[in-house]
């Protein structure tokens, strides 16, 4: 980052001039004297360097950190007076509550959770001017159920759903599944004809993207069945009724019981436990991982890796884990920004927001991360999955992001899908018993 420092010195010299008689030495003296208050007054006051303004911004989006320190760099330079330091954290979720904990508060952040919200930790954007350009659909989706206020702003619309590569699907004769019965049928003939390529691979050292999968395919059973509205309120007033976690038969039991079928006939990476993000997309475009699943997030990462390979992504809807459910795809606001009520800089904050939002800044973002914008007055050529995105749309039930407990995030939830694939848990229902239970505490903690 560039760290521009005003400093102005102003030097004044004073020649004194002596002068001596010639043959007598008599010293010749000043006729006037200038008097000490004299001089004061006619010296011009040392004007005191502007204060700079220093923006705190943390994220938690890997994938924007180079291209946003792009976009602040140009903000400093048309606006001398604010610095902006972002600082990325693999666990936002989890460092933000220590941040907030410790008075070391970030002006903005990404990290954006309910029970923060009902907290009053955020500013209310409500009023602010760029909402008459946000999709209203967009909108909705950033406004608190509970107030009816929005404390935070979208800038692209994300889709989380199976990447699958088009070449080895052609080659073996498959279609895209939507049950999970015709899921593991393809994973399995994946296994048996193609020696080398792993089916369905997870990096399941990201605490993050496990937690995702709970998010999308778990709380995709409620989430279909209560509709988007319904089943916001259902997570953030802790529904017990309607959540069910701990029900035989339901979601977390499926869940689990899914994802122990798979690493059991060996369906999923043999070092799941240890796999990495990058290691996900290295494989995948390598012709070594025949599906995954991530959001569209994932897309401007792979075509940096091999912009060729693009003609071999496909993208699909989570197949429907129960028999007789639904498939779903993410269908949600993304790239959230928040602006901290701790912030002593709320005004500047506002400022460096409404450049991000600015068209050519967004056109910029949505084309880099290969997701449509949330604005209406932003035309941007994301990628190459617009079309299958679009029908993926059509054909899976099309859910939200969960709202989570800040005392139970998202990372958090990983952990447990870590400890699930390690054998921590004796049985499915084990699993979803301690789930519930962890949920219930994570929403007391929070509050």
């Amino acid at each position: 980052m560039l760290n521009r420092a005003l400093s102005m010195v102003m030097c004044f010299s004073v020649i004194l001039g002596i002068a001596a008689g010639c043959g007598t030495k008599e010293e010749v003296k000043p006729t006037t004297a200038i008097s000490s208050e004299s001089a004061k007054a006619t010296e011009k006051p040392t004007e005191k360097p502007k204060e700079v303004v220093l923006l705190k911004f943390l994220t938690g989006k890997v994938e924007t950190v180079d291209l946003v320190n792009q976009m602040i760099a140009k903000f400093q330079t048309e606006n001398p007076g604010i610095k902006v330091e972002q600082e990325y954290q693999k666990d936002a979720s989890n460092v933000i509550k220590i941040k907030f904990a410790s008075g070391d508060v970030p002006d903005i952040t990404t990290v954006v959770s309910q029970d923060y919200i009902d907290q009053g930790k955020y500013l209310d954007l409500s009023n602010a001017a760029f909402w008459s350009r946000v999709l209203p659909a967009v909108k909705d989706l950033n406004t608190d159920i509970k107030t009816g206020k929005q404390f935070s702003a979208a800038a692209t619309v994300t889709m989380g759903g199976i990447f699958y590569n088009k070449q080895i699907f052609s080659e073996l004769g498959l279609k895209e599944a939507l049950t999970w019965a015709d899921f593991k049928t393809n994973l399995k003939t994946i296994k048996e004809k193609k020696k080398g390529v792993v089916p369905m691979f997870l990096p399941g050292k990201e605490a993050w993207s496990m937690g995702h999968l709970i998010e999308f395919m778990a709380h995709g059973i409620i989430k279909q069945q209560y509709g988007v509205y319904e089943s916001r309120k259902a997570f953030i007033n802790n529904d017990g009724a309607k959540l069910a976690f701990d029900a035989p038969g339901g979601s977390m039991e499926t869940f689990a019981a899914r994802i122990m079928e798979l690493k059991n006939e060996g369906l999923i990476n043999a070092d799941a436990l240890t796999a990495t993000y990058d290691n996900e997309k290295e494989d995948f475009v390598a012709g070594k991982a025949a599906m995954f699943s991530q959001g569209m997030w994932v897309l401007g990462d792979l075509l940096k890796i091999n912009p060729d390979f693009a003609k071999n992504i496909g993208f699909s809807p989570f197949p429907a884990l129960q028999d007789g459910g639904k498939p779903v795809v993410l269908s949600a606001e993304d790239s959230k920004y928040a602006i901290t009520s701790a912030s002593k800089h709320p005004e500047e904050a506002k400022k460096f927001l409404d450049f991000l939002f600015k068209a050519e800044n967004l056109k910029l973002y949505s084309e880099a991360i290969k997701s449509p914008s949330a604005f209406t007055d932003v035309k941007a050529d994301w990628g190459p999955l617009q079309d299958q995105a679009t029908q993926a749309l059509k054909t899976g039930v099309n859910i939200a992001f969960t709202d989570t407990p800040s005392g139970f995030s998202g990372d958090d939830v990983g952990r447990m899908v870590q400890e699930l694939i390690a054998g921590k848990y004796k049985t499915p229902a084990d699993f979803a018993k301690t789930y519930k239970e962890t949920w219930d505490k994570g929403w007391k903690a929070s509050k």
